[in-house]
């Protein structure tokens, strides 16, 4: 009798052991995914003018301010951003809105040189802090592919990188390269 019962108590931890661990763990929200960025930060940026032209490559150097500001108890933010080089200026914001149903940030930037909202990216940060999103866009008349990707080198050092595919993500051209330092 002995026996059976520490066969029996053994194959019943067995089963809570595969019971739960068989459970999904538990979904994080990512609605905090940005609250690092809050701040005043020193950006430079690389801008490819000619992007997916065939061309060799030619580069906008700016350097200016990007000032991140939250919106709606967390939930959303802001940045503005206001950088200029020899080639101008380039002003703008974007709009960062998460979905808790989702789990999904969209990006959306809208440019004061021409007062156009650019077409969302979708995405979010993976385990190790990283962000990435897509969308889709169009180009001189046809349909591209955007990426976006945050990486968060140090509490006081970011990137983010743009990138288009015009032949559907096979290939991805880098456009714009920015550098943020907290001020």
């Amino acid at each position: 009798m002995k026996f059976f019962r520490l066969w029996f108590g053994a194959i019943l931890l067995a089963f809570t052991a595969i019971a739960a661990s068989a459970q999904p763990a538990p979904q994080r929200s990512g609605q905090q995914d940005f609250d690092w960025e809050i701040g005043t930060w020193r950006t430079d940026v690389r801008v490819l003018i000619n992007p997916l032209s065939g061309h060799p490559p030619k580069w906008a150097e700016y350097s200016g301010t990007s000032i991140v500001k939250p919106l709606l108890a967390g939930r959303a933010n802001f940045v503005e951003l206001s950088v200029s080089g020899t080639s101008g200026k380039v002003e703008g914001g974007s709009l960062r809105l998460y979905n808790p149903q989702s789990r999904q940030w969209s990006l959306n930037f809208a440019s004061l040189r021409n007062g156009m909202l650019t077409a969302p990216v979708y995405g979010g940060f993976d385990a190790a802090g990283r962000g990435t999103f897509y969308g889709q866009d169009m180009m001189d008349g046809r349909a591209i592919l955007v990426r976006f990707i945050v990486s968060r080198n140090s509490p006081q050092e970011a990137n983010f990188e743009q990138a288009y595919s015009a032949d559907g993500g096979a290939s991805w051209e880098t456009n714009w390269i920015a550098v943020d330092r907290r001020r």
